[in-house]
């Protein structure tokens, strides 16, 4: 490195230190960067966290910049290593160890740290913030012993905080001083949509709490509130809200308010130094979002390089999230009062909810749930203060699931240049579309390379696609060719077209006659290939249990301790008194830890010993209900006309015959339906992959539901007449997801990637296609058979499976 470049020392190698310095890197090479971090990690996404906490990412999938990075563009890192203060006079930064680092030029983002609430029993064992990996790790830890957890605060994140534990099996209560969630954020009526949503998976809540005191000895026991009243829990997240770090700066002697006070062009008090992100103050202001932070580090980096650049003059405060696969967006002013026109419409069916605030017939605030499409076009209307007319009102309220009308797409169109596309990581439309004209990209995989958009949460991939579409025409191709893993470069489909074309009959066959690198594969591609097989011949393959997962090996969940969970097939829901005694009977004698009602109207069995497994199913003698499987799971129903006074169709009948039509059969990943005998929808069509509503004139059936991590509702696919239309029609969704669907690939991702209208035209219009479908479904379906009564008919699988010393955990 040249002596003659200045040098820059970044304290704070979290996300607003390292974008102002990627900026700095595309700007100018005057510079010799060091930079130290306090954690003992590369540069990562903190949005993040909560995907680490409920065990869906590593530390490593969230990772920004790795260690390579930094080696390539010549910064170096200090990493668990703390500044203390910067030494004016020497003009030098002094760290916790006695390092001294020379500088030119300083630019502070020590972010900001959890605020904890000085109440007596704070500093009890047991009680954590939600800032950083080190509290994921706490949390993780606590899991393993602990069973009961609080959340104070119904920010985001202590609502991110609470679903990653009651994802990993806590027993967790959101406590709350106001009562409503996200106050700062969402209207009334939002709060109470998203609480609603929340407790629909699983969260507790106790709003209008205020918590004076934590109890126990050493380590938390429970909370006592205000009233006098408590709340059992062993373990405590504060998430109240956070507070500037600015430990350095009181340090080094630098003008502190709140944050550390800077100027438009984000220089301190003290000559040299620099300030960007939730540390820093603003013209009174301390942001706790992300957008201000990247439009800060932009504004810094062009004043540190020498390029012209407008002042940043604050930022319009807008909220766009996903809280637990439940998108909100809110801006400007969102509380309505009198003086505000009020239009609104929520939709129970959908969960959505739309609501635009209009001062003196100019737009000055929205809040959206569920549907989050015209963010975008909001903001920028409010920011613009736009008069609302007949023209807007019908293209804001006309359209969307809010407006009764098809989904619309988000119009990248109307977008500003300057306007975060990827809130992860800071990247503009602009930059997006400079990548696209100036330099020739054409793809997300070029965008993402260049720029870091979709590389992280990847919620920002449609838009990007969007964008990439709007700039190319014609020119645009979805997506880059990929291989299914490492193992090959070969896609889902030209997997199948060779596999069909060659003849190929095992997994072993296609990975030798394909290329494969890895000789064995991988967990990712033998299960896939396994499945792929099976799909193409359903009456010659044999299914190969070492390339299945092994819950699919063993016919049953395995848990954590070791013991399994028995799932018993209870068709539409329903069972008999005969039946619930055989489970009584059986939970007994086996010892059974737990019977649990689920979700999808059946009884777990939950705590069964491996080597009871076959014994269970014997004396069960109930079918399996695939609990473990990439298969149909259930299909859930209400009580329908045979007794609801509102119901209009058999739901329960039509479940058990499409439960019992279907049951057995592969999928590419889980599956699951609801019959609802009305549009009352007690049985939450909306979020199945394919949900069925009963009407006075037929069936409506919608498709694509996801009520998991990814939460979407379901399309409308169309509207039958009769029942044989509606088995039809299911028998040819299936199995044209079953021919197209990626291995792993839910019905939610399918039809994103399908297009519902292609689906729609294959399945619904083409009826000669449809019942080509439905003949090859029904071929496959003569093939299955139980699998529990298959292991009880092979003596050699049930000796090798359910009582060897060992157990195979290859998948």
């Amino acid at each position: 490195m040249g002596t003659d470049r200045e040098k820059l020392v970044v304290i704070g190698n979290g996300m607003a230190g390292i974008s102002a310095v990627e900026q700095i890197l595309k700007l100018t090479t005057k510079f010799d960067i060091t930079v130290f971090g306090s954690e003992p990690h590369p540069n990562y996404n903190r949005i993040m966290l909560s995907y680490v906490l409920e065990g869906s990412k590593t530390m490593d999938d969230i990772v920004l910049n790795d260690l390579n990075w930094y080696k390539e563009h010549g910064i170096t890192l200090h990493m668990g290593t703390t500044v203390e203060r910067i030494d004016a006079e020497a003009k030098e930064v002094v760290a916790d160890n006695g390092q001294r680092v020379p500088y030119d030029k300083v630019l502070i983002a020590t972010g900001s740290t959890s605020f904890i609430l000085p109440i007596p029993g704070s500093d009890k064992e047991g009680v954590v913030g939600f800032r950083d990996i080190a509290d994921c790790e706490q949390m993780l830890q606590a899991v393993n012993t602990y069973k009961t957890a609080a959340v104070i605060g119904g920010g985001l994140l202590g609502l991110e905080a609470a679903k990653g534990l009651v994802q990993l099996g806590m027993d967790v209560t959101v406590v709350h001083l106001m009562e409503d969630l996200m106050e700062r954020q969402l209207d009334h009526q939002a709060a109470g949509m998203l609480q609603a949503e929340l407790e629909r998976q699983g969260i507790k809540f106790k709003m209008g709490a205020q918590t004076t005191e934590l109890l126990g000895d050493n380590r938390v026991r429970g909370l006592r509130f205000a009233d006098g009243t408590e709340l059992p829990a062993e373990f405590v997240v504060m998430a109240v809200g956070i507070k500037p770090n600015v430990a350095v700066a009181k340090a080094s002697g630098m003008e502190v308010n709140r944050g550390i006070v800077v100027n438009d062009y984000m220089q301190t008090s003290l000559e040299g130094v620099y300030s960007v992100g939730e540390c820093t103050e603003h013209r009174g202001i301390c942001y706790g979002l992300v957008a201000p932070l990247f439009e800060q580090g932009n504004v810094m980096a062009k004043h540190i390089s020498g390029v012209d650049t407008p002042p940043y003059e604050g930022s319009v405060v807008s909220t766009k999230l996903k809280i637990s696969g439940v998108d909100v967006f809110s801006t400007g002013e969102f509380i309505d009062g009198p003086e505000h026109t009020v239009i609104a419409n929520k939709d129970d069916w959908k969960r959505t909810y739309k609501k635009i605030l209009l001062k003196d017939g100019k737009l000055v605030g929205a809040v959206l749930f569920g549907d989050i499409t015209d963010s975008a076009e909001l903001q920028k209307l409010i920011k613009q203060g736009a008069e609302m007319t007949d023209e807007l009102y019908e293209s804001l309220m006309g359209g969307g699931c809010c407006g009764g009308g098809a989904k619309k797409k988000a119009s990248v169109e109307t977008m500003s240049d300057e306007e975060i596309v990827c809130g992860c990581n800071g990247v503009t439309k602009g930059t997006i579309v400079d990548c696209v004209v100036n330099q020739g990209m054409t793809t997300v995989d070029e965008i993402k390379a260049c720029t870091g958009a979709t590389r992280s949460c990847g919620g920002c991939k449609p838009v990007v696609e969007q964008i990439l579409q709007y700039v190319l025409g014609d020119g645009f191709t979805q997506t880059a060719k990929q291989g299914i893993c490492g193992c090959t470069t070969l896609s889902r489909d030209e997997i199948v077209a060779e596999i069909k074309e060659k003849g190929l009959q095992t997994t072993k066959e296609v990975m030798n006659v394909l290329g494969w690198s890895q000789p064995e594969g991988c967990s990712k591609c033998r299960p896939a290939i396994n499945y792929y097989l099976g799909m193409i011949y359903p009456d010659t393959h044999e299914d190969e249990k070492a390339s299945r997962f092994v819950n699919e090996r063993m016919n049953a969940n395995i848990q954590k301790d070791g013991t399994y969970t028995v799932v018993p097939r209870m068709y539409g829901g329903v069972t008999t008194p005969e039946d619930l005694k055989k489970i009584a009977d059986v939970s007994l004698k086996y010892d059974v830890k737990v019977v649990k009602v689920t979700g999808g109207q059946r009884l777990d069995l939950i705590g069964v010993k491996k080597e009871d497994l076959p014994k269970v199913w014997e004396e069960l003698d109930m079918p399996s209900g695939y609990a473990y499987a990439k298969s149909l799971r259930t299909v859930k129903t209400c009580v329908g006309s045979q007794f609801c006074r509102f119901g209009t169709q058999d739901s329960m009948g039509m479940g058990a015959l499409l439960e019992r039509k279907f049951e057995r059969l592969d999928f590419p990943a889980k599956f699951k339906m609801a019959v609802n005998g009305c549009p009352r929808n007690c049985a939450e069509s909306c979020t199945k992959d394919i949900g069925i509503v009963g009407n006075d004139g037929g069936w409506e059936i919608f498709i694509g539901g996801n009520g998991g991590i990814k939460a979407r509702l379901a399309d409308s696919l169309c509207k039958v007449k009769t029942d044989e239309e509606l088995i039809e029609l299911c028998g040819a969704i299936m199995q044209y997801y079953r021919e197209t669907g990626n291995y792993l690939e839910r019905t939610s991702e399918w039809v994103e990637r399908m297009g519902l209208e292609h689906i729609r035209s294959v399945v619904v219009d083409d009826t000669e296609n449809r019942k080509a479908l439905m003949e090859r479904i029904e071929f496959a379906l003569t093939q299955v058979t139980d699998p529990w009564q298959k292991v009880l008919n092979d003596d050699d699988q049930r000796g090798k499976l359910y009582h060897s010393l060992e157990m195979s955990n290859q998948l």
